[in-house]
């Protein structure tokens, strides 16, 4: 976990101690208190677990200061807007992040990003997303609205035809060969990438495999405007938007951009991976 969400769940954590100490309380009676184990109270101080909102407004009552219930959530808040986990983000399903992306691309002009293993979800056919998406809900066992969140990722990619807007993405070449569909979607999948590298709105890069690079690829990001970086992870994503995050994945993003093909030698990879699924 990032040493910036350390910091600010341990200065959570102070806080919740200092409410308890003018308890007079110890940290076990304050949680015979609160009907909690002694464990959870030592792990909240300390900044070793993140707190719901429940527990910040029955910690608050109990010490008898109800009126710290805002300024505790507005602590809480300030995590939550940075690293939402993915059992939470998709607790309503993914109808609501993927509007979440129609919000953020509609009001971004130039769009950067870079994924490792997956087609990003703008340039993706719905057979694919939805197979994406699938996956995705097995893993974290959240509600399957599928249908729902193909249909609003499709109308995100409504902004690759608007007149101004910049898409510049760079693949590492694995993520043509990746199935997590079956071959044929990743066949028409990849067919579609052919058909985007002649819009005039879309730069796609490929970093091939075996390709000499000055910076290890690993997760995914996206970069909108330079004023907000989303990173994705297996159980969490990110929200960034420190000018030095900021600044430092711009500059990930210039390295890999310097190490990926284009145009013409980009489309001979697509081409290659297609044929070598076809071939099978």
């Amino acid at each position: 976990m990032s040493t910036d969400f350390q910091h600010a769940r341990v200065s959570l954590g102070a806080r919740l101690r200092e409410l308890r100490t003018e308890t007079g309380l110890t940290g076990r009676e304050f949680a015979v208190q609160l009907g909690w184990p002694a464990s959870k109270v030592s792990k909240l101080e300390n900044g070793k677990q993140t707190p719901s909102i429940a527990d910040l407004v029955t910690w608050a009552k109990t010490a008898g200061q109800p009126d710290a219930v805002a300024e505790l959530k507005g602590r809480l808040h300030g995590l939550e807007s940075r690293y939402r986990t993915w059992k939470r983000l998709l607790a309503g399903g993914h109808r609501a992040r993927q509007e979440a992306g129609i919000a953020h691309t509609r009001e971004t002009t130039v769009t950067r990003g870079y994924e490792s293993g997956i087609i990003p979800g703008v340039f993706q056919t719905a057979e694919y997303a939805r197979s994406v998406l699938t996956h995705f809900t097995d893993l974290h066992g959240t509600p399957r609205d599928i249908e729902e969140g193909v249909r609003a990722r499709i109308r995100r990619q409504e902004a690759l035809y608007e007149p101004g807007k910049r898409f510049q993405f760079i693949l590492a070449e694995a993520a043509l060969y990746v199935r997590i569909c079956p071959p044929e979607v990743l066949i028409t999948q990849l067919d579609r990438l052919t058909g985007l590298l002649g819009m005039d709105t879309v730069t796609l890069g490929i970093v091939p495999l075996g390709a000499p690079v000055t910076v290890v690829p690993k997760h995914g990001f996206w970069i909108f405007d330079d004023r907000l970086v989303i990173v994705e992870t297996w159980n969490t994503e990110m929200w960034l938007d420190d000018d030095a995050d900021v600044a430092l994945y711009s500059a990930i993003w210039n390295r890999l951009n310097k190490t990926a093909v284009y145009g013409p030698s980009a489309h001979r990879l697509v081409v290659r991976a297609r044929g070598a699924l076809a071939s099978t």
